[in-house]
């Protein structure tokens, strides 16, 4: 699957393939499913075991100390047992590519 990096992006070269292998990690085991809101807008909904939301908040700060041109929200939603959460992702109208990019990634198919 191609993936596109912009140019604004100040992860070393040599390193991308190790976050991109976290995000691929994160998006196989957790995230159930994808919606589109518009071609800026992305909203993703995860579960898991305990510290997934420690696990998602990591990972989305060290993209945005790189990438500073995403915005991350986590919103913990309530469930039974582990965590679950809502993961809304924004990025201006020129990074539209790189947020397809991500959220075509291949997804959990466990509910």
């Amino acid at each position: 699957m191609h993936v596109v990096v912009p140019a604004a992006c100040t992860l070393p070269t040599a390193d991308q393939p190790v976050r991109l292998a976290e995000f691929d990690h994160l998006f196989t085991t957790a995230v159930r499913h994808v919606e589109t809101i518009s071609p800026t807008h992305a909203q993703l909904r995860l579960s898991g075991p305990a510290g997934l939301e420690a696990t998602v908040q990591d990972l989305t700060a060290r993209e945005t100390a790189c990438c500073s041109f995403f915005a991350f929200t986590v919103t913990p939603e309530p469930v039974d047992e582990g965590e679950a959460l809502t993961l809304d992702v924004r990025v201006p109208a020129e990074h539209a590519d790189v947020l397809a990019s991500l959220t075509g990634r291949p997804v959990s198919r466990a509910t």
